[in-house]
């Protein structure tokens, strides 16, 4: 039974490794130009974002249905492997639990068989068991040890892994990712804070638990669709999602405050230099730090309260302006004052008060 767990674990552990999410080709176009209004357009991969996908920093590739980038399988967890990656989720606990009775059985048998009772004292002889016949296996005191940290392994990857199977089982039967619930989220707060009156209804929820666990589990193992056409709810647009995104990297822009570099900043995760809660507050997240340099403007988006996020404007000849994203210590810049008419803020920047 443990070699069975062993080889199912495995085989979608690999295969979610190796199979890929699957990634929207390079140059992509919906099949009615009319439609790339609707769409984001990626520089990186020459092509529109297709419904649903996501430009990954780390594959460098736009990638759909795009759930997450795990580092454990070095790869992202998107339309052609969620169903693998969750399986391994399943699996692995499964597994785990299974190993956690033996190691539990074998030193509460073991312990018993050396365990002396007397008047005042209990005492445990590790050198030989009691009774006959004698295990196969000698168990001494460093198999007591082995076996007991291998027991803290196994329930503390039933519980970690366990959480995250639950996680993924929540999304997966409301037909959603962990990014798109996320749009969902911030769908709701925009419309709190306008006042604007609309709803944003989900797509892609079919309205049926069954209905959404069979967008991503099949018999064949093979996702339903193609990647790019998604079935959508009655009353919903195709592009439905795509337009909320559109709206909030608008409000995002307009929100943004424009600051001033006044100090050089290498872009390292923990910077000496820049005091000592700036070093020991770092942000603990995967997103890139960005170096500065003296005069660099910064679009801050959000922020901590020794950190910043936002994006440095580089200006460029071929096209007009490149972002580049990231963390950054607040210490080393300044909000910036426009001193003229002629210094306004590009793409609808919002004005620092």
């Amino acid at each position: 039974m443990l070699l069975n767990w062993t080889v199912m674990i495995l085989y979608n552990y690999f295969s979610a490794m190796f199979v890929g999410p699957g990634y929207v080709p390079l140059g992509w176009t919906p099949e009615k130009s009319q439609d790339c209004m609707y769409l984001q357009y990626c520089k990186v991969c020459q092509s529109y974002k297709a419904p649903r996908s996501h430009h990954c920093r780390k594959c460098n590739r736009c990638v759909m249905k795009m759930d997450h980038h795990c580092p454990w399988i070095n790869n992202c967890c998107g339309y052609q492997n969620h169903a693998s990656f969750t399986l391994f989720l399943l699996l692995a606990p499964l597994g785990c639990i299974h190993a956690s009775f033996i190691f539990i059985m074998t030193m509460y048998t073991q312990l018993y068989n050396r365990i002396s009772f007397g008047w005042s004292s209990v005492k445990i002889d590790m050198s030989a068991a009691k009774r006959d016949p004698r295990p196969i296996i000698p168990f001494g005191l460093s198999a007591f040890a082995a076996s007991l940290f291998a027991l803290g392994l196994a329930l503390g990857t039933t519980i970690a892994v366990g959480m995250l199977f639950i996680i993924q089982m929540k999304v997966i039967l409301t037909n959603k990712t962990s990014i798109e619930s996320w749009i969902e989220e911030k769908a709701k707060d925009r419309i709190q804070y306008y006042q604007t009156g609309e709803t944003f209804i989900f797509p892609y929820d079919m309205g049926s638990k069954w209905k959404n666990f069979r967008q991503v589990f099949t018999w064949s193992g093979i996702p339903e669709g193609d990647g790019l056409d998604w079935p959508v709810r009655d009353g919903c647009h195709q592009y439905s999602l795509t337009i909320e995104q559109l709206k909030q990297k608008a409000d995002k822009r307009v929100r943004s405050v424009r600051y001033r570099a006044i100090e050089d900043y290498s872009g390292v995760c923990c910077p000496v230099t820049k005091g000592v809660k700036t070093f020991f507050t770092t942000p603990c997240t995967e997103e890139p730090r960005i170096a500065l340099s003296k005069g660099d403007l910064i679009l801050a988006t959000r922020g901590l309260k020794h950190w910043m996020y936002g994006e440095k404007i580089l200006i460029s000849a071929a096209d007009g302006g490149i972002r580049e994203r990231g963390w950054f210590p607040r210490k080393c810049v300044e909000k910036y004052q426009y001193d003229s008419e002629m210094d306004q803020p590009v793409d609808g920047e919002k004005k620092s008060k």
